[in-house]
This record gives structure tokens, C-alpha cells and sequence, in this order.
């Protein structure tokens, strides 16, 4: 494959006259593989930061939990020491502590705003909770829980990690599968050229036949000129995928998912193996439409 591609790059200046240098064939050509090439950049962005932020909630979510304590304002005080005291002396807790008023105010201000009056309103008081790289055994902590700190409730993530990991990785599948129908369409569309170019050219293909040329030599004319077209098209597509991607807000100017929509460190190479990818796939649907439409013409 790879030999051949090299020669197509060579090419022959008396074979390249076969095909039409401009026309709706090139245009489609040239258009259909920058346009696909831009929708697969951003559908393997999609893909990459799905999988970076179901690592990301994998390895945060997984390592932590809330505990939370529902009590009179009198007692609040009483039950958290005594709830810090347990978690003090369970096994496989790394660390607890109590949330500040501003810390939970942080929390609370996407839903109800900056100025909400946390020490006037009877929320519950929040204890985060690390756990080490062995892990607790949270249906234990809650009978402890139970007996001493009758107010606390513990939130080890579980039921909200895996619903996320799942969207997660789900998104991350969406995003793979899109590539492949991105590769699928460019062949179909480049197929659909190189036929057209073909009947248009059928005088032409009946000259050269008289005069002793090759179907091989005749398919090789169309096979490296819309493999070329589709390498160039594709670049285009994917230089302005990839400003696109870069005006993009980063993760630092907000915290929602679609401000990570992007690449990051080697990353930002992976664009550059769409252009050869969708120059294979121009070779291999042109060289099976060539040979399928001059074998019809014998």
C-alpha cells in the first residue's frame, strides 16, 4: 500500500491528462474532504475529552464521599465533632473535614446566587471525606453512624459516578462511531465523483484503450489525482477544524464540559493523521470505482 501511494505522489505528467484538472468533480472532491475533515476534528476532540473527563471523574469521584448531618442548630455542633471522631477511626479514611460556611455558600451559589445567607438558613453541615487507596466500607461507617451520630447520612458518589462515567463513555463511543461515518461518506462522495469523472471522460478512455494503454495506467491517472485532492482537501478542513477548536473557551474561563471540548498537550497531534487517513480512503474508493467502471466500459 504504502509503495503504491509513493508512486501515485510521483505521478506521470502524460497519465494526469486523462483527468480533468477542474470541473464539479474537483470541486466536489476538494470540498466533501474539507468538510469532513473539519466535522473529524471536532468528533475526535469530542472523543478525547469524553475520555479525559471520564477519567477525570472516575479517579475524583471515586476517592471521595459527603457526609452529611441533618440536626437541631443546638446539636449541629456536637454531632459533627462526633461524626469527625468515626470517620478519626475508620479504617481506609485518609482524611476528614468539615466545609466553612464560604465553602458551602460556593457550592450553593450556581443555584441560588452569590449572596445567599448560609448561617441563617438550616442547611445541612457537609464533611468531605478521602478515602485512601484500599477504601472503607461505607455499609459499616453507616451502622457506626447510625448508633453514634443519628443525623448523618453518607454519600459515597456511587450512584452519581457511574450514571456519569456511563454518559461519558457513551459520548466518547458517539464521537468514535462518527468518525467512522465521516470516513464512510468521504468514500461514498469521492466514489461518486471519480464515476462521474469517468463518464465524462469516456472518449477519452476509448482513444487511449486504441492506442494500446492500460486500464491499470488509466485508473492510476484518476486514482492519484483524487487521492491528492481528497489529501488537500482534508488539510483544509482540518487547519480550520483545528482554529476552531483554539477559539474554543478554555477550561479555566468556566466550568461546564464544553470548555474542555478540546485537545490537549500530544493531543494536538492526532488532527495531523486525518489528512493521510482520508487520502487512503480516496485511494482505496477510487481504485475500486476505477476498476469496477472500466471493466463495465470493456
Amino acid at each position: 500500500m504504502s509503495n503504491r501511494i509513493l508512486d501515485l505522489l510521483a505521478g506521470d505528467a502524460q497519465a494526469d491528462k486523462v483527468v480533468p484538472p477542474s470541473g464539479f468533480t474537483a470541486t466536489l472532491t476538494l470540498f466533501s474532504a474539507a468538510a469532513m475533515g473539519f466535522l473529524a476534528v471536532f468528533a475526535l476532540a469530542l472523543s478525547l475529552a469524553t475520555a479525559r473527563l471520564a477519567d477525570r471523574w472516575g479517579s475524583e469521584l471515586a476517592r471521595s464521599s459527603t457526609l452529611r448531618i441533618s440536626a437541631p442548630t443546638d446539636q449541629m455542633a456536637a454531632q459533627t465533632e462526633a461524626a469527625l471522631k468515626v470517620l478519626g477511626t475508620t479504617k481506609g479514611v485518609a482524611s476528614a473535614r468539615a466545609l466553612d460556611q464560604e465553602e458551602q455558600r460556593a457550592l450553593l451559589e450556581p443555584w441560588f446566587g452569590p449572596d445567599l445567607p448560609v448561617e441563617t438558613l438550616p442547611i445541612p453541615q457537609l464533611i468531605e471525606v478521602i478515602e485512601d487507596t484500599e477504601g472503607f466500607d461505607a455499609d459499616g461507617l453507616r451502622l457506626r453512624l447510625a448508633a453514634e451520630v443519628p443525623g448523618a447520612v453518607l454519600d459515597d458518589h456511587t450512584r452519581w459516578r457511574r450514571p456519569l462515567i456511563r454518559a461519558a463513555d457513551r459520548l466518547r463511543l458517539l464521537g468514535l462511531v462518527s468518525l467512522v461515518l465521516i470516513g464512510a461518506t468521504t468514500a461514498a462522495i469521492i466514489t461518486l465523483a471519480a464515476n462521474a469523472a469517468l463518464a465524462a471522460n469516456t472518449r477519452v478512455i476509448t482513444v487511449l484503450r486504441l492506442v494500446g494503454a492500460l486500464d491499470t495506467y488509466i485508473a492510476r491517472a484518476f486514482v492519484r489525482r483524487f487521492t491528492l485532492r481528497a489529501l488537500v482537501g482534508a488539510m483544509i478542513g482540518v487547519s480550520l477544524g483545528g482554529a476552531a477548536i483554539l477559539l474554543l473557551p478554555s477550561v479555566d474561563e468556566g466550568g461546564s464540559f464544553l470548555t474542555g471540548l478540546g485537545f490537549q498537550g500530544l493531543h494536538w497531534l492526532w488532527p495531523m493523521v486525518i489528512p493521510p487517513l482520508a487520502a487512503i480512503v480516496a485511494f482505496i474508493a477510487t481504485r475500486a470505482a476505477a476498476r469496477r467502471t472500466l471493466k463495465d466500459m470493456s
